[in-house]
């Protein structure tokens, strides 16, 4: 028996010690040898690819170049890929939903992988940054990027479509990779040896944070070296000099941050944790109210506040500083809490900001709450005058939960019963939907959706054929200018229906779009081609990735229009 072990523990201990795979200087991953991948190299590059991925194999040439000069120069950083089809495990581990994901690995950590972007983007605000600047096109990148569309950001997928063949992502040729990897491998907070270089290091930058220290092997410096590391937008530096502590007028162990605007300086002096200093840094680098713009989008929706209160305002207005003063004073009690923007309502970029919110631009000033969470949900104040007070009551009432969200409706049109199908908006959705005594036939649709306007024709027919009917209802809505609080519509079109019930019951269709379909589904009670809702999770976007484009085109063309 002895023997035996002994022979197992040898086995082990040569297969450990077996060379990790290699193709072209670039590491085979897989399930099994990925943890010692990570512990024998301390900085690992890891494509995530499926091999019928048009935008893995043009990266490859290069990724495999990148890799061979990276080991001509004798670097310890090593590229590697994982076959993401192969490996789903670790595919579903670290988040893999587009082809390629790369992400970078450091000091074999595998809790908090970087993702491979252009420095300081993530793959939604690059999508932002091709796009016209506005609130909204920033808004859908984000979304996009955490995989829930809306429609309530229609149009802009118009702009989306176009531009997106225009731009190519950067960063895909083996000297970015390379340039890329060196800045992730360097010093996160360079040693300042005295106090000019701190006074340059917070010259230099609108935001800087310097790390004061006693002993720079302490837990704490550890532990703020871990927070540099994470963070791109923000420079770093860390000091145990005496002389910097002196002119800085620190006594203790402190982090602090150093910026041009508002308070000039935060300083960090509880438990230093990583988690509770990128919690600090998040919540102080931006001002206490922020202008939104192209350059700030990134800053705007990459933080952790996901509740935006926003105020449209024209810059060139009389009364502009006041307004943005009483703002500014309402600001200082919610912050950490609720993210202060305003947005010049002149600025022809930003109209369909207002056009999103329901706003004219002769109805500015005024405020909107939003939040972007799992679903997006507005909200409107009461009273439209632009005062502290006002503005700290509206606050309030949301951190409270004391708000109902804000729901946009188009009028009822005239005639809207006229015709087979029933026109349906916000303001008549529920009545008609939910009476306990009628069918009724739903299609959520957006005016600019190519699959909807195929589908125009059947829809027609389907009406045309139930209009004698007393109890099915054949109708549609426009989701891009109505809301309803009990459907979230993710693609279009999107059919449900409504049985006559008292207990305002939801099935979606899922069957074939064609006029033989629809009659046995509403023949059927919903049973034939239906699903409960919830169950069309299929038709939301899984790999709406800028690396894959032509593989997001594919799935529109399945039979909805994605946003």
């Amino acid at each position: 028996m002895l023997k035996f072990l002994l022979l197992c523990a040898l086995v082990a201990a040569n297969r450990a010690a077996l060379p990790l795979e290699e193709e072209e200087d670039v590491l085979v991953l897989k399930k099994t040898n990925f943890e010692e991948a990570l512990e024998a190299h301390p900085n690992i590059l890891v494509e995530f690819y499926a091999p019928w991925c048009g935008h893995c194999k043009a990266l490859a040439p290069e990724y495999a170049k990148a890799a061979g000069m990276l080991k001509a120069d004798g670097s310890d950083i090593r590229l590697a890929k994982v076959d993401a089809t192969e490996e789903t495990e670790l595919a579903q581990e670290f988040g893999v939903r587009g082809y390629p994901t790369i992400k970078f690995f450091k000091g074999g950590d595998k809790s908090s992988p970087k993702e491979y972007t252009e420095v300081g983007q993530s793959p939604g605000i690059r999508m932002a940054a091709a796009l016209k600047p506005g609130y909204l096109t920033a808004a859908v990148a984000v979304l996009h990027q955490r995989f829930l569309p809306s429609p309530t950001w229609s149009r802009l997928w118009d702009d989306y479509s176009q531009l997106r063949q225009e731009s190519t992502p950067a960063g895909r040729q083996a000297d970015d990779i390379v340039n890329w990897l060196k800045k992730r491998t360097g010093p996160a907070a360079p040693t300042l040896k005295d106090v000019a270089q701190a006074e340059s290091l917070i010259a230099d930058n609108e935001v800087a944070v310097i790390g004061f220290f006693k002993d720079v092997e302490s837990e704490g410096a550890k532990a703020y070296i871990k927070a540099a590391e994470a963070v791109d937008d923000v420079p770093f530096g860390i000091t145990s000099d005496d002389a910097i502590f002196s002119k800085f007028e620190v006594t203790k162990d402190a982090v602090v941050l150093f910026k041009k605007f508002d308070e000039g300086r935060n300083v960090y002096d509880g438990e230093i944790t990583k988690e509770d200093l990128l919690h600090y840094i998040k919540a102080n680098q931006l001002p206490l109210v922020i202008e939104f713009t192209e350059q700030t989008a990134p800053k705007i929706f990459g933080g952790d506040i996901k509740s935006h209160i926003l105020l449209f305002v024209p810059k060139a207005s009389k009364d502009f500083q006041e307004k943005l003063d009483q703002f500014k004073k309402a600001a200082t009690g919610f912050k950490g809490k609720i993210l202060f923007i305003f947005i010049d309502s002149d600025v022809d970029d930003n109209q369909r900001i207002l056009e999103f919110f329901g706003l004219k631009k002769e109805e500015c000033p005024a405020l909107r709450l939003i939040t972007l969470e799992d679903e997006m949900t507005k909200y409107k104040p009461e009273t439209p005058e632009i005062t502290a007070e006002n503005v700290v009551a509206f606050c309030t009432a949301f951190t409270e939960g004391k708000l109902k969200p804000h729901l946009m409706s188009q009028d009822l049109p005239e005639g809207w019963d006229k015709n087979p199908v029933k026109v349906l908006v916000g303001k008549n959705f529920e009545e008609i939907v939910f009476d306990p005594k009628k069918n009724v036939f739903v299609e959520f649709y957006a005016p600019w959706c190519g699959h909807c306007k195929q589908l125009a024709p059947i829809w027609d027919q389907l009406g045309e054929k139930y209009k004698d009917s007393p109890d099915v209802v054949v109708a549609k809505m426009d989701s891009t200018a109505n809301e309803i609080e009990a459907v979230k519509v993710h693609s279009f079109p999107t059919l449900k229906f409504f049985p006559a019930s008292e207990e305002r019951k939801i099935i979606d269709y899922s069957g074939e779009r064609t006029l033989e379909g629809f009659t046995k589904f509403l023949e059927s009670g919903g049973k034939e081609g239906g699903a409960p809702v919830g169950d069309d999770e299929d038709d939301e976007v899984d790999d709406l990735d800028l690396e894959d484009t032509e593989d997001a085109d594919s799935d529109a063309d399945e039979g909805h229009d994605e946003l």
